[in-house]
């Protein structure tokens, strides 16, 4: 489903060039759990946003259900991270002056979704996490996993093949946290592909995969048969 294939990214900090990512391989199949660990500037970011076309790599080529996205312009890129996409971020990314429906409306907009199926895809959402009493709250008025919720819900609302979480849990206090990993994991558990960056040892034992980054590169890639 997912394979980057010789994948590098170089920024430059001042006149120094920082390899974020280097001769990176990498595949995942349809219906994977995965958690992606290393320290701080190890790749881990960057190779969440080159998989989710976030960020164009400057070699290599990223082949996503067959498809080189390497070879698509910009609008293509967008078209493609909108409908087989979903994103989750430590800091949830909501848009401050939108309700919760409203922000979870957003991408089917930008889709060009129906107006009238758009309402009853928002409300099937909210109810499906909880949160069909704060449709009409801002972001300021919700805590933080409601917030989260929210941001899933809006990853969600496309029906995407892949979900990318960046430090989900990050943001949150425990049992919020718990509840927001058991949504994710259900969520993989109907067929969804999670891809999940995390600092959290114990969070990355319950993927069924572990990918270890280190300056840049993947330094061990492991199967684990816990049970979540």
């Amino acid at each position: 489903m997912i394979h980057l294939s010789g994948i590098e990214r170089t920024f430059l900090v001042g006149d120094e060039a920082v390899h974020a990512l280097s001769s990176v391989n990498f595949t995942v199949r349809q219906g994977e759990y995965v958690a992606i660990m290393g320290p701080s500037g190890s790749g881990k970011s960057t190779l969440l946003n080159v998989i989710g076309l976030l960020d164009r790599p400057d070699k290599g080529i990223y082949t996503l259900e067959d498809l080189n996205t390497t070879e698509l312009t910009d609008d293509q890129q967008a078209s493609v991270r909108r409908h087989k996409i979903g994103f989750v971020f430590q800091f949830f990314h909501l848009v401050s002056r939108l309700t919760a429906a409203e922000n979870v409306e957003l991408p089917m907009i930008l889709a060009d979704v129906d107006p009238a199926s758009r309402k009853s895809r928002v409300q099937a959402a909210l109810s499906s996490l909880g949160l069909s009493d704060r449709a009409k709250h801002r972001p300021d008025q919700l805590s933080g996993g409601q917030r989260q919720r929210v941001a899933i819900a809006r990853a969600t609302i496309m029906k995407p093949d892949v979900i990318l979480a960046d430090e989900p849990t990050g943001n949150l206090d425990r049992a919020s946290g718990i509840e927001v990993i058991r949504i994710l994991e259900d969520l993989h558990n109907k067929g969804m592909t999670l891809i999940m960056v995390t600092h959290d040892p114990d969070l990355s034992k319950r993927a069924a995969r572990r990918v270890q980054l280190a300056d840049g590169k993947i330094s061990t890639d492991t199967g684990n048969s816990m049970k979540k």
